[in-house]
């Protein structure tokens, strides 16, 4: 892993912080694509057996911020605090996930628990890789909740129905995705 100045490694923080700012604003996540490289590997893990992987740019648009994000069109993911590592390359950043529908109490939906991105720099201003976490559990109680109250948008309720169906790009068994869950294994 090699090491970068700071002042890169921030400059590239705010770069993509930037780029998921208008993400938020325009309702479009594919967009923040540019910030990976061509053969970046993008993913994350859905419970004890399954897991998600995006690799190359193509499949990070298409699938992890395409698909994946369909639906989440007014929620937001500020990041309560980045840690920058110049020395291994690395930064992870702490979020949450905020909806824009609000409860009958004037509260927003939001996940409950902590949610994260880990990611590997390539340099060149573009990320090699990114791990995300989020407690599935608080995901899937909001989104019912918000079924129940009648506040989940069309976009997410149309992707539940797709998750239903099975067989969505980038899902596999635990352990069986084209890059591991763990950046550093291979």
């Amino acid at each position: 892993m090699p090491s970068y100045p700071r002042q890169e490694l921030e400059a590239m923080v705010e770069t993509w912080l930037a780029a998921n700012k208008t993400a938020e604003t325009t309702g479009d996540w594919r967009g923040m694509a540019e910030c990976y490289t061509d053969d970046a590997h993008y993913g994350w893990n859905y419970g004890p057996d399954h897991e998600f992987m995006a690799v190359g740019r193509d499949q990070i648009r298409d699938w992890a911020i395409g698909l994946e994000m369909g639906g989440l069109d007014g929620w937001t993911y500020p990041y309560e605090t980045v840690i920058i590592d110049e020395v291994k390359g690395q930064v992870i950043g702490l979020w949450r996930q905020i909806a824009d529908a609000k409860r009958a109490d004037g509260t927003n939906y939001e996940v409950a628990g902590i949610g994260g991105s880990w990611f590997g720099y390539a340099g060149n201003m573009q990320w090699a890789w990114q791990r995300d976490w989020f407690d599935y559990g608080n995901a899937a109680a909001v989104f019912m909740e918000m079924m129940t109250d009648g506040t989940l948008s069309e976009g997410m309720t149309q992707r539940m129905h797709r998750a239903l169906g099975g067989d969505q790009p980038g899902h596999y068994p635990r352990g069986k995705a084209p890059a591991p869950l763990w950046p550093n294994e291979r």
